[in-house]
């Protein structure tokens, strides 16, 4: 009989490593979080408890189990088109300034987890030079990163289940940049597909090697770190920030603790942190 009880000690441990790992902060009193997250794996390793496998992957000794656990406890699934705004502002105001410059629009979608906003950037692009002709010839590249390297790879096969799609996804939209797959699934488009680059990026370390940015989309991620890893992200990506450059944050997340980075640009709807020069 499977043993899914997680006792103190080896939690303790686990969230330690955790945090020293991804910079995962996941606090007192979650161990259920941790049995609904590993249970899957629990028993597809076959360990007789979760303390057993939770001692496995903090020794480091099996690497593909290491990166399994990671990969189980940094995956959420999101929204296509989450909170409407950022991508509204991407169409009416942002693309159009970029495109009055001529040159070459880069986009950094941070912690991209299943690929719905790398995508939905992509489609507000396309719907921008649909409802402008005149710049059909705009260059965007999206770039879209994620520590989970399982997670990406669904991300560049880019095919959903009806749930998935469900979530935020309008039926026109749906139609437009969708096409039947295998088991019910739907896949996006090449034309669509082939504007976002997936990379495996771990945020607590360097970003220097991906170049610089326009517009960063960092959302609904910095809310599990601590203070001190918040002001280690959020300065690192200013420093990869052209000047000007903008970053979206989550609804409930700020700039608080590297002001000094960022000011803040109320639109309405919503609102975006630019770099100060």
């Amino acid at each position: 009989m499977i043993n899914k009880d997680v006792s103190p000690d080896v939690y303790r441990q686990f969230r330690d490593f955790l945090e020293r790992q991804c910079g995962i902060v996941l606090g007192d009193n979650k161990q259920y979080l941790v049995r609904s997250r590993l249970g899957g794996l629990l028993h597809e390793r076959q360990y007789k408890s979760i303390d057993e496998l939770l001692s496995q992957s903090i020794s480091g000794r099996d690497r593909t189990l290491l990166q399994q656990v990671i990969d189980a406890m940094t995956t959420n699934e999101t929204l296509w088109f989450r909170d409407g705004y950022p991508f509204e502002l991407l169409i009416k105001q942002l693309l159009p300034e970029h495109a009055s410059r001529q040159r070459r629009l880069r986009i950094w979608s941070a912690a991209c987890s299943s690929g719905q906003e790398p995508y939905s950037i992509a489609m507000s692009v396309l719907e921008y030079q649909r409802q402008n002709p005149s710049a059909a010839s705009l260059s965007v590249e999206i770039l879209a990163t994620d520590l989970s390297s399982n997670m990406l790879k669904r991300c560049e096969q880019g095919t959903y289940d009806e749930l998935s799609l469900a979530r935020g996804l309008s039926a026109e939209r749906r139609q437009r940049y969708f096409n039947p797959h295998t088991d019910g699934l739907l896949q996006i488009k090449p034309e669509v597909r082939r504007m976002v680059n997936f990379r495996s990026i771990n945020l607590l370390h360097s970003y220097s090697s991906l170049g610089k940015f326009d517009i960063v989309f960092c959302r609904n991620v910095l809310i599990y770190f601590s203070t001190e890893l918040k002001q280690k992200i959020l300065q690192q990506i200013a420093a990869q920030l052209n000047p000007g450059g903008i970053l979206f944050l989550g609804a409930s997340e700020s700039v608080a603790s590297a002001a000094d980075c960022y000011r803040m640009v109320k639109c309405n709807p919503g609102l975006y942190y630019a770099k100060k020069d």
